[in-house]
């Protein structure tokens, strides 16, 4: 008896990054596998559901099997060259349906009338807990994650943070041979909203002298006198990392471009670095610059190790499908593909707001110098 195809919807959400074309590659290989259909008297048609969550509540029924605004059907020729490419192909938003009621029930409504039996959603911590909500309203999910700032809870590795890490690496490398040549102080601002692996880990990459994360308020008395002594040592330049995220001791919140917040509540940082450099140049210490790198972090081509975890997170996700193993993430845990729940990767505290991976300050971050630490022996490294 011929098996019935099932069929199955990716998205991606949040921001672009390095990773996610890879993972959609594969999770779309792994669905449409024969032996694994076969394995598991499974068959999968695979749709794209265009620009995150937004597709599915803008997205109306497909037309024999086609509504290309919001929904692509996927095959193994047309995911071919994927994973060589940065970005998204399925296009993303920050589309919140948990929101609103009549937003979610749009959402319901049409992974029902377009029959899904599941959707693969690959994003960070807010793509993920939308899943979870739909999760808890009914509807078969299978989460990957990735975020560029590693702050998802569940998984020692998330798409797009290898790259990022690369690329602040890079930019640092660039800088250098200015701030050489001029005998500048370069102030290099980073993403990182509450997390800084990634200022942290670029930082230590790129060979920065001082690295601010959100996780430790820093002193800007400290921070001058830190830079003088190196000065006054015969360093002739200097490079300075801070994440966004980062604030003085003196300030109780973090600096913004705009109030104005996101469907997921979140407002726009941005300018930590612009005032750490006015407050070193105040010091008369020596000629700053700051950069900000903003979305060079998420361009560009994935790197090594973020094609090979696009592929190894893809082919789990469209196994949990085929074993109709649903409700879970897959995830990076001591150097194993595993899944888990996604009560584990989605947790909330008092306030209602989503626990982050942060930095392991004890383990990993020198507070009396703003540095990596350099005794490294039994931490884990990503």
């Amino acid at each position: 008896m011929a098996i019935k195809k099932a069929r199955i919807g990716i998205l991606t959400g949040g921001g672009d990054c390095a990773g996610l074309n890879p993972a959609i590659k594969w999770v779309t290989k792994g669905l449409l596998d024969k032996d694994m259909s076969r394995l598991f008297r499974r068959k999968f048609e695979v749709v794209g559901i265009r620009n995150g969550w937004a597709g599915l509540v803008n997205g109306k029924p497909m037309q024999r099997g086609l509504n290309k605004d919001h929904f692509w059907i996927l095959d193994e020729a047309t995911v071919r060259t994927w994973d060589r490419l940065g970005g998204t192909n399925l296009g993303s938003s920050r589309t919140n349906p948990l929101k609103d009621e009549a937003l979610l029930k749009k959402v319901i409504d049409n992974v029902d009338k377009n029959k899904f039996e599941a959707i693969v959603a690959i994003g960070g911590e807010d793509t993920q807990s939308v899943a979870e909500g739909l999760r808890q309203s009914g509807v078969n999910v299978v989460g990957i994650p990735k975020t560029i700032d590693k702050d998802l809870r569940g998984t020692d590795y998330t798409l797009g943070f290898s790259t990022a890490v690369e690329v602040i690496r890079q930019e640092i490398g660039r800088l250098r041979t200015t701030a050489g040549s001029h005998q500048r102080l370069f102030v290099v601002e980073t993403m990182g909203r509450h997390a800084g692996h990634l200022a942290l880990q670029g930082g230590i990459a790129g060979g920065a002298c001082m690295i601010l994360i959100p996780e430790v308020d820093f002193e800007m008395d400290r921070v001058i006198e830190t830079l003088k002594k190196r000065k006054s040592s015969g360093a002739r330049y200097d490079i300075l990392v801070v994440a966004e995220g980062a604030k003085p001791v003196s300030r109780t919140y973090e600096v913004v471009q705009s109030r104005e917040k996101d469907d997921f509540g979140h407002v726009m940082l941005g300018g930590i670095g612009d005032q750490l450099k006015d407050a070193i140049k105040q010091s008369g210490i020596s000629e700053v610059r700051s950069v900000v790198l903003s979305h060079l972090q998420r361009g560009g081509e994935p790197n090594g190790y973020d094609v090979r975890m696009g592929r190894a997170f893809g082919l789990a996700a469209s196994e949990l499908i085929h074993a109709g193993s649903y409700g879970n993430m897959v995830a990076l845990r001591d150097n194993r593909i595993v899944s888990i729940p996604f009560t584990e990767a989605i947790q909330r505290n008092e306030k209602g707001e989503v626990i982050l991976n942060l930095v392991n300050v004890e383990m990993e971050y020198d507070e009396k110098r703003y540095i990596g630490k350099r005794r490294t022996l039994n931490t884990k490294f990503i």
